[in-house]
């Protein structure tokens, strides 16, 4: 793939997936139960959106199992990386890898996200597998600064999706993800408010 990572950071990707694994037997974190699944599924899945994140704030929305949030905060820890989710569950085990990880650039939020009012507004809101994309920008939409974009990590080509954007929000682009042992296509839309309507 082309990534830059220390074998301190390579150390710490397992270590995560090592806790995901864990932690799964009892929380349903995600479906994919194999370890070496996980490795493609997950941690190449996560890293593959890379070359676009800029930041230097960014949210994580509907992260889950803390997915892409915690594997980008680790191979990039110049970043303020927010991960948040509605269920205590998942909330609690990201904590916990956190906290494991020692990744003091990663702050974790329990709540749903209409409800959320963040202090400083972000750079970069991401998801993966969250909602429609109508759904992720509506919900979503307060927590982005003027100059905001927002990351939408789908699988086939969201052609629907992208005809039914919210007034006011437009696809800037959309990238074809290549994530080496992966079935079925990966994509990432790139979206921003249409100009003047912030």
């Amino acid at each position: 793939m082309g990534l830059d990572i220390s074998d301190q950071q390579q150390g710490l990707l397992m270590d995560y997936l090592r806790l995901l694994e864990k932690w799964n037997k009892a929380f349903n974190l995600t479906a994919v139960r194999d370890p070496a699944q996980m490795v493609d599924r997950h941690l190449l899945d996560s890293l593959s959106i890379l070359p676009y994140i800029k930041g230097p704030n960014c949210i994580d929305v509907g992260s889950g199992g803390g997915l892409p949030g915690i594997p980008v905060a680790i191979v990039r820890p110049d970043l303020k990386m927010t991960l948040m989710d509605s269920n205590g569950k998942k909330s609690r085990f990201q904590f916990q890898a956190v906290t494991a990880l020692k990744l003091d650039n990663v702050t974790v939020v329990n709540k749903r996200v209409e409800q959320y009012q963040p202090e400083q507004l972000f750079d970069q809101v991401m998801s993966r597998a969250f909602s429609s994309l109508q759904d992720m920008m509506q919900w979503t939409l307060q927590l982005g600064n003027q100059n905001a974009e927002w990351l939408a990590m789908k699988g086939v080509y969201p052609e629907d999706e992208l005809n039914n954007l919210p007034e006011g929000v437009v696809c800037k682009e959309v990238h074809r993800l290549d994530v080496p042992g992966s079935d079925g296509e990966r994509h990432l839309a790139l979206l921003q408010r249409t100009p003047g309507s912030y």
